[in-house]
């Protein structure tokens, strides 16, 4: 074995995620082999026969088996597996190809634990698979989700001084990704490249999209910029992964970049290229833009699908520009482009945040008619506009009918329905959901929790909103600012001051920091109890500690000033929030007016207030 191999070998001896594996033979096998070799002379039996009766010689047989291969035209894994059998009763043996092939067959077919078991099968009867074979086991261990498995097979190739190829490379560090072990798999591709490995664009482009899924564009700019060094070729695809994560990143500025060096490059984008930029641009309201890139479609000739008609109905519904998202629906329909579910979807989840549940669920009905079949995200977004208009019993009247329709409610729809009955005031029934929630094996999510202590809290429950909060600290739930949040503002709003400054003063010993709503809800607590020096000093507090006050610090702390007639600090604090570009909310308008109106403030603030309101 050359220098190069001995020290790869040695890197995978060490670098696995467990050296054990290192020593575990292809002879591991997850499955019985036993019960396939039983199983292959019956069930196989007559697709076996079929084939003989069709192809009487070995030769006539072997090419059949590899003009199925080719076209991949197995009716089903029997088929296959009566082929497999024959060929292992044939004298002499077909070749290594022709075994390969079959098995590759099969594993394009996705029966990855049957292909392990059948080379254990050919290995048994004294047929070693050379590395094709091997590599062909490493991608079934890979989508099987045991890449440790899949690089034992690996140091094996080595070890038997085998090259292997890019496909191989590619494949674990495809593996490695799957596994969420992006460092793992960029590692592993400069330790090719050090031992004189070549990769090709294929492994840099499952790399480029392992990154690009764990938010490091960068990384995958980076990685893009050495594939220009190296001169491999460049395509659309690769450009499109990382315009897509520019644009998850909200970066989208750099993404309409990007795709002007992809065109001036002459890589022509596609759809999906513009899908992504268009869903990138809605998302910022960037509607002239969004326009600009239809237009461009229509010129590079590149047809709009369902997914860009459905980005922009649901980013029109969402902006309540629903006239607009109507339109949108209408042209995807007299294009002859059949709306999907998503679309349906979209359209539905714009009436209901309009509260508009009457044409919601017009489309809703229009759908089933169509003959597209709802889907548990269509039955929550029903679900949820009747919860955030009150109208609990719609809402539970669409839970049970999902049930009827074979759609099993999901953690979301369980979460939705209980906030809702928290809502209404009825906690019981909402601690009734949340034990069938569990019955039917849904685990809540800290979402689910964070709207039972909400609910817990504005139900003024709040020993069990303690006694929750608790159990989820000693189950080591990955709790986030938010329920803090949640807990601090159902006490000051019970007037149990004490107990929320003792859960913000402990937030730094659990690992977080306030942010702007922490500091507002606190601040918020103190105004009501009339502790309006406290409030000021955590206001200053709070810009010290590089958390600056938002419209709602400014608008909670004066209407608290106000309120117990400190109209000079409020004064104070109206000309620091006009200073900041915001403005007095409808609330603080509103005690402004009744003040002035009653005259309980001094001439010279009043002007100043009617002049700045």
């Amino acid at each position: 074995m050359g220098a190069t191999a001995k020290s790869l070998a040695f890197f995978f001896d060490h670098l696995l995620l467990d050296p054990h594996y290192c020593r575990v033979r292809v002879s591991f096998h997850p499955l019985n082999f036993h019960y396939y070799c039983r199983s292959f002379s019956s069930t196989s039996a007559k697709t076996t026969n079929s084939a003989r009766r069709n192809v009487e010689s070995p030769n006539q047989f072997l090419n059949y088996v590899r003009d199925r291969c080719r076209s991949r035209s197995f009716r089903n894994l029997d088929d296959a597996l009566g082929m497999f059998d024959r060929m292992l009763h044939m004298h002499p043996l077909p070749s290594l190809m022709d075994f390969n092939q079959l098995l590759g067959a099969i594993a394009r077919m996705k029966h990855h634990s049957t292909v392990i078991t059948l080379i254990k099968e050919m290995e048994l009867l004294g047929i070693a698979p050379n590395v094709y074979g091997l590599g062909v086991l490493i991608n079934c261990f890979c989508h099987l989700n045991r890449v440790d498995f899949g690089f034992s097979i690996f140091a094996r190739i080595l070890k038997l001084g085998f090259q292997p190829d890019s496909i191989i490379l590619t494949t674990l560090v495809k593996g490695l990704c799957l596994k969420g072990k992006i460092a793992e798999g960029v590692k592993f591709v400069n330790e090719m490249e050090k031992n004189g490995y070549k990769p090709d664009k294929i492994t840099y482009g499952t790399i480029m999209n392992g990154l690009c899924k764990i938010g490091k564009t960068g990384e995958a700019i980076g990685l893009l910029r050495k594939m220009e060094e190296r001169n491999l070729e460049l395509d659309v695809v690769l450009y499109t992964t990382i315009i897509d994560s520019l644009c998850k990143d909200k970066l989208v500025t750099e993404a309409l970049t990007l795709l002007s060096e992809m065109t001036n490059r002459g890589i022509q984008p596609n759809v999906f290229t513009y899908n992504t930029l268009i869903q990138g641009l809605c998302n910022f309201c960037r509607w002239k833009e969004v326009t600009k890139q239809l237009n461009e479609m229509v010129e590079r000739k590149i047809m709009q699908d369902v997914r860009t008609f459905s980005i922009l109905v649901d980013a029109l519904g969402k902006e309540g520009m629903l006239i607009e998202a109507e339109e949108v629906f209408d042209v995807m329909i007299q294009r002859g482009i059949e709306p999907n579910v998503v679309a349906y979807n979209s359209l539905i989840d714009g009436y209901c945040l309009q509260n508009r549940m009457d044409e919601a669920v017009k489309v809703f009905n229009t759908m089933v008619q169509k003959g597209c079949s709802p889907c548990v995200v269509s039955y929550n977004i029903l679900i949820n506009g009747y919860c955030k208009n009150r109208k609990i019993d719609e809402a539970m009247s669409l839970f049970r009918e999902m049930s009827t329709k074979g759609i099993f409610p999901n953690v979301a729809t369980y979460s939705t329905l209980i906030g809702g009955f928290y809502r209404v005031g009825r906690p019981k029934i909402a601690l009734e959901l949340l034990h069938e929630m569990q019955a039917c094996g849904q685990p809540p999510d800290l979402q689910t929790c964070a709207i039972l202590l909400d609910g817990l809290c504005k139900n003024l429950h709040f020993i069990e909103a303690m006694a929750l909060f608790k159990e989820m600290e000693d189950k080591r739930l990955d709790l986030n600012i938010v329920i803090y949040n949640i807990l601090i503002d159902g006490m000051c709003n019970a007037g149990k001051l004490t107990t929320a400054s003792e859960l913000f003063n402990a937030l730094p010993t659990k690992g977080f920091q306030p942010n702007v709503c922490t500091y507002t809800i606190m601040i918020k607590g103190l105004c009501k109890e009339g502790l309006l020096n406290e409030a000021r000093e955590l206001f200053e507090k709070m810009e010290e500690n590089g958390c600056s006050p938002n419209h709602f610090t400014y608008n909670t702390i004066i209407q608290g000033f106000l309120q117990h007639n400190e109209t000079s600090w409020a004064v104070k604090y109206f000309q620091m929030m006009l200073g900041k570009g915001f403005s007095a909310n409808a609330t603080t308008a509103t005690i402004l007016i009744d003040l002035i109106s009653t005259n309980r403030v001094d001439k010279t603030i009043q002007d100043f207030f009617q002049i700045s309101v």
